[in-house]
């Protein structure tokens, strides 16, 4: 089973996904191999990122509104074990350099742990993922060499094929994250339950078998 989830640092949703996926793939078990594909949500954001305040009004049209949304994903969070700290965030990041660094970490096997610790980076600790240093110091608690991880960054490896996976994500029709292709087969988008996710993967394993069966 090859699960690929496009998703960007920046999705709170996409965090909620990745406990829900976690949780789902604990009831069925099997062998799954999950991959972490990048999908700007700001592809334009300058390179330093922007005021998280300005962004988060010009983006939902007052802080209010961002508000009720807010009070729901602490609500989700509190269940799903992630202690969003909002408030803590100051500025909205450019994510380009830190999907880049998941790109690296997947060379190395330990792409589910950067991911899990860029999330935390982001929203528990509300650290600047837009910084080439910042993003070098989540990469080390995830396992991966600091120095060496800075050196990547700070190169254009790994540039041409992020950019390619996201123009795939994009050719597929993906307009928001997170969002899960089970086996090229069965495409699930948002933060669906575990349950909910369970069966698709289900449903994605029995088109293989079926598939085989067939020729």
């Amino acid at each position: 089973m090859q699960i690929d989830i496009y998703s960007d640092i920046v999705c709170p949703w996409c965090y909620v996904g990745k406990r829900r996926l976690e949780r789902a793939l604990t009831s069925i078990g099997g062998d799954v191999h999950v991959t972490w594909r990048p999908f700007q949500l700001n592809p334009t954001m300058p390179l330093d990122g922007m005021n998280r305040k300005a962004y988060l009004a010009a983006k939902f049209g007052s802080l209010e509104a961002f508000g009720r949304m807010e009070e729901q994903l602490l609500a989700v969070g509190t269940d799903e074990q992630i202690p969003f700290a909002f408030e803590k965030i100051q500025r909205t990041p450019n994510t380009f350099a830190s999907h880049r660094l998941v790109w690296y970490a997947e060379q190395l096997g330990r792409q589910d742990s950067a991911v899990e610790s860029l999330f935390q980076g982001y929203f528990t600790e509300g650290v600047d993922i837009g910084s080439m240093s910042v993003l070098g110091q989540l990469a080390g608690r995830a396992g991966l060499d600091v120095e060496a991880v800075e050196s990547f960054l700070h190169s254009e490896d790994g540039t041409a094929e992020v950019k390619a996976e996201e123009a795939g994500g994009r050719r597929l029709g993906i307009s928001g994250v997170p969002y899960f292709v089970l086996n090229g087969t069965v495409a699930i988008f948002g933060a669906q339950p575990p349950d909910i996710i369970a069966s698709a993967i289900q449903q994605a394993k029995k088109t293989v078998v079926e598939s085989k069966k067939e020729s």
